[in-house]
């Protein structure tokens, strides 16, 4: 087959490099737009569960991710100044460029053709692929070319945020929540590295309209956010890196595949960074995909017709558990007067996929400090 990947981040990378191992006679070109070098944000995270998907298809690239990442075992919410740790919670991370160059260095071992800094305007120039990924992200190249087709429905969430690093290094996946006279604030942040972390600032409308953060260089509102999580940086800076300050944008398409071109990663949906990862439906839409080729035999409209089918409903669930989710974060000002463990039991359960019973299984060193303490107050 010869196949044409527009986009050279997770989801177009692991597929090539999936494809070309399944079978090497495949003529494999990917263009991005960007140099090998190039990223956005910081660190990305899995579960446990995220993980043990990709072990299970491709233990050999499972084994070369996860000597590279970082891991906990348990989560942490903050609130109030009092730290609430909730077992039940294995995450790793890794770097984003650090990713992006493992999957870079696995494909050029397996002799895929990846162009750097190519600006493709068109799919002229892959006329002659069998096949056609759009991997090109939220702002979709390939997805506009043929929106009558794919029918996106692109709408933007209320709250603000942005991607920040910092060097200050966290021992688990930490929800910090803060307030002040402008209103609400909640950081993730989580160590990706050694002597590195994540840390995303997000705040709800009202509190970006209170505190004149519209009006803010991007220099002020950094300084600004560093103010509101000094107790939390241990004298260390927030960090920039194309961190923009946006609303997140929730993209879904009616359909996913269009004559031979596909859609994959945030080309055809985006995650919510509150739950899971994007970065976790890129490979495993990657996965997917090369599984519906080796089944169909190779055969485009059976294989496109496959990964649809079977991806669509488990991905569905997902977003509407993503959906429960950013929902609750859109509604944090008014959760500023709970108390810690009340809310910490507000967040495990938010997304509709944990109920009480199975949270007190995953998480019974949580469950029974949450219940002594209810038990004290009432």
């Amino acid at each position: 087959m010869k196949v044409g990947i527009i986009g050279a981040g997770p989801a177009g990378l692991y597929f090539a490099l999936r494809m070309k191992r399944r079978n090497p006679g495949h003529e494999i070109v990917i263009v991005e737009q960007n140099p090998p070098d190039a990223t956005f944000g910081f660190g990305v995270v899995f579960s446990d569960q995220a993980l043990e998907k990709v072990r299970q298809a491709d233990p050999e690239f499972y084994r070369a991710l996860d000597s590279r990442m970082e891991r906990w075992r348990d989560l942490t919410i903050v609130q109030k100044d009092e730290r609430v740790p909730v077992d039940g919670n294995g995450f790793a991370a890794i770097g984003r460029l650090g990713l992006l160059q493992l999957l870079q260095g696995l494909c050029g071992e397996a002799g895929v053709t990846i162009e750097f800094d190519a600006h493709v305007q068109s799919l002229e120039r892959f006329e002659d692929r069998d096949l056609i990924v759009a991997a090109d992200g939220v702002n979709s190249m390939v997805r506009e070319l043929h929106a009558e087709a794919f029918r996106p429905h692109i709408g933007y969430l209320t709250n603000w945020f942005a991607w920040y690093g910092t060097h200050q290094v966290f021992d688990t996946l930490t929800l910090t929540f803060r307030s002040n006279g402008d209103g609400a604030f909640v950081a993730h942040h989580y160590r990706y590295s050694p002597g590195m972390s994540t840390f995303i600032v997000e705040l709800d409308a009202a509190t970006w309209e209170r505190a004149g953060l519209e009006a803010m260089s991007d220099d002020e509102r950094h300084a600004y956010c560093e103010q509101v999580f000094a107790p939390d940086l241990g004298g260390h800076g927030l960090i920039a890196n194309h961190s923009v300050w946006r609303r997140f944008p929730v993209v879904r398409n009616e359909h996913w595949t269009h004559e031979n071109i596909v859609l994959m990663g945030d080309a055809l949906r985006t995650v919510h960074f509150s739950i899971g990862s994007g970065t976790r439906f890129a490979l495993e839409d990657a996965i997917a995909l090369d599984e519906a080729f080796a089944e169909a035999s190779g055969d485009v409209p059976a294989a496109l017709a496959l990964f649809e089918n079977r991806r669509r409903p488990l991905a569905e669930k997902l977003e509407g558990a993503a959906a429960n989710s950013y929902n609750w974060y859109e509604d944090i000002g008014q959760r500023t007067g709970y108390g810690a463990y009340d809310l910490a039991y507000d967040y495990m359960t938010r997304s509709g996929r944990m109920s009480d019973a199975r949270l007190r299984e995953t998480a019974p060193r949580f469950a029974t400090a949450y219940d002594e303490r209810r038990a004290a107050r009432d």
